[in-house]
């Protein structure tokens, strides 16, 4: 397990943000709740994790805009081949933040549309970046109401097979695919539902393990905030780490709720050693009370 840095950029501000706060700025309501708002450009922490050595973290662009592009870039010029990027992300400008020096890009709502998978677009932006600089970002909101997500849309596993082979030319077992695609799973305490355009909106798409062995053919990594404690600093999913310990057959990083370095501990055993960890707002260098220095040391005892 790797602790992953994170830069949280919005309106070209380096923050850290209540994740289910965060509203589009369309309906006039984009007032989120901010844990941190930094002084200091992004530049100063891409430049302080290269130093630290912490490679794969992750740029996010709260919000389309010229100001988060460009603090955007400046953070991934600062620490060339050592951070992700993500945030409005499409082929017709992937390549501008992997020339600028992102390692990978991630991507959500440009593969989520309508509030499902489009297999078009994820083949085109594999095409565009190929499947080694790309990640799928799965960030989900738990539900316990299975009809109102749209979580059946009324197809049998045997449907769902054919769909995952037209769209991928996959091989799926019936009994395995029991909820590929957004089908309904058996039931599980909580279920957890991709969802897109600044976490607001549900799509279809379940974490499960089909579902995370579909779509492991097409990228690198996965990235999973759990959107329903993002910010909070009021502890991790431990449901979903359990989860994505269990089923991703990629690296996956989860990012949500972590408040202190016991919490690296409980992903490390949660996750299976398979689950990678973002902290944000918990962090001092984010005004939180986990001091950076002593998660640096926690991750060079790891390694």
């Amino acid at each position: 397990m790797k602790f992953r840095p994170c830069i949280d950029i919005h309106d070209g501000i380096v923050k850290q943000i209540v994740g289910a706060t965060l509203k589009d700025a369309s309906t006039g309501t984009n007032q989120p709740v901010t844990n941190f708002k930094s002084s200091k450009p992004s530049s100063h922490f891409a430049q302080l994790y290269k130093t630290d050595g912490l490679f794969g973290g992750h740029v996010i662009m709260l919000g389309r805009s010229q100001a988060n592009k460009e603090a955007s870039i400046e953070a991934l010029r600062a620490f060339p081949g050592g951070m992700h990027v993500g945030g409005g992300i499409t082929p017709e400008n992937a390549k501008e933040y992997l020339a600028a020096g992102a390692s990978h890009v991630i991507v959500t709502s440009y593969v989520f549309r309508n509030g499902c998978i489009d297999f078009e677009r994820l083949r085109k932006m594999v095409r565009i970046v190929g499947k080694k600089r790309l990640v799928l970002d799965l960030s989900c909101r738990r539900t316990r109401d299975a009809g109102a997500k749209g979580a059946a849309m009324g197809r049998s596993s045997s449907d769902v097979t054919g769909l995952a082979q037209s769209h991928c030319g996959l091989q799926i077992d019936n009994d395995s695919v029991a909820f590929t695609l957004g089908c309904v799973s058996k039931a599980t305490t909580n279920r957890y539902f991709v969802v897109t355009d600044r976490w607001q909106k549900f799509t279809n798409f379940e974490i499960t393990a089909a579902n995370l062995r579909l779509l492991a053919e097409f990228c690198d990594e996965f990235l999973v905030h759990g959107v329903d404690v993002e910010g909070t600093r009021t502890g991790i999913d431990e449901q979903l780490v359990r989860m994505l310990g269990a089923w991703s057959p990629i690296r996956v990083t989860y990012a949500g709720g972590a408040k202190c370095l016991g919490d690296f501990d409980r992903v490390e055993r949660l996750g299976r050693g398979r689950v990678d960890l973002t902290v944000g707002s918990a962090l001092d260098i984010f005004g939180g009370n986990v001091a950076y220095a002593d998660v640096v040391k926690w991750q060079l005892n790891q390694e």
